[in-house]
């Protein structure tokens, strides 16, 4: 039995270019992953696919992506035997963190794993894309700059250290309402992704922090306003920056340190009612 970790991301910045022929939206976006883990555990059987999701109420069939990663590993290669797959969710759904794509990632690792395909990186990132835009980022990890609908990736050095807190209200925002509704001329500000390329490549947490932009956070906070209050709870609690990940609605604080994050999230839940966790940027990992 394999047991993998599939990690949260957050948006840095996240901008659209506009609408491809394929339907999709063009995007360019650094991204950024977490330690906030689903645990993911994958086991070789003699035929098929099954799941079985602990923690929360999510299913267990082929729209689930973990699924559908591992379906088409083994039709892609038209292997012999199956997989049974364990999720135990820690990654709130719909948040814009990529959890399904996160777990989705982790199969893929852990099928070319247990069936000793040796495919490398490009040949899962290949596979990856075919089940969502997110996967192949998912995949390494770290930070990245994501083109192209999100698939198109270029490696960038890992982000300086940040404590992160978390905070998803009670709400769940549908990704392609998010893009639907968009409009770019009501975008009030557009990230300037050059400027946290140098950020990053500098290592400068000050210009990091003054470089966050979400072209979606004005689609998503004039539905819900609860994203405004959580940004300014975080502000006031000594955020170093917040802004909503993806297309929302959980938002994030940069914090200083681990103490500062813990103090946040202790007046978060005291005066909210979204889920909050206090977690921390991570960097690529091996595959």
């Amino acid at each position: 039995m394999l047991k993998l970790l599939a990690r949260a991301k957050i948006n840095l910045t996240l901008d659209i270019l506009g609408k491809r022929p394929d339907g999709y939206h063009e995007v360019e976006m650094v991204m950024q992953s977490v330690a906030l883990a689903d645990e993911v555990r994958l086991e070789k059987t003699a035929a098929g696919v099954s799941l079985e999701v602990e923690g929360a109420a999510l299913a267990a069939d082929e729209s689930n992506l973990a699924w559908r990663a591992a379906a088409l590993f083994l039709r892609r290669f038209s292997l012999a035997g199956g997989a049974a797959i364990h999720l135990k969710k820690k990654i709130p759904m719909a948040a814009g963190l990529a959890g399904g794509s996160a777990d989705a990632a982790a199969v893929l690792i852990g099928m070319n794993t247990l069936f000793a395909q040796g495919l490398d990186e490009a040949q899962l990132a290949a596979l990856a894309a075919e089940i969502g835009s997110d996967v192949p980022f998912c995949l390494r990890g770290g930070t990245q700059l994501a083109t192209g609908r999100g698939e198109v990736l270029r490696r960038l050095k890992d982000l300086p250290p940040f404590f992160v807190v978390l905070a998803k209200p009670p709400i769940d925002v549908s990704t392609a309402w998010a893009y639907g509704r968009y409009d770019a001329q009501k975008a009030v500000r557009h990230p300037h992704t050059e400027g946290m390329l140098a950020a990053v490549s500098a290592g400068n947490r000050s210009l990091v922090c003054q470089e966050l932009c979400n072209v979606l956070e004005s689609v998503t906070i004039e539905e819900h306003r609860e994203i405004r209050a959580l940004k300014d709870i975080m502000t006031a609690g000594g955020a170093l920056a917040a802004m909503m990940s993806g297309s929302g609605p959980t938002v994030f604080a940069l914090m200083e340190n681990e103490k500062g994050a813990q103090s946040l999230a202790k007046k978060l839940r005291e005066e909210t009612d979204a889920e909050v966790f206090c977690t921390k940027t991570q960097g690529a990992h091996i595959l």
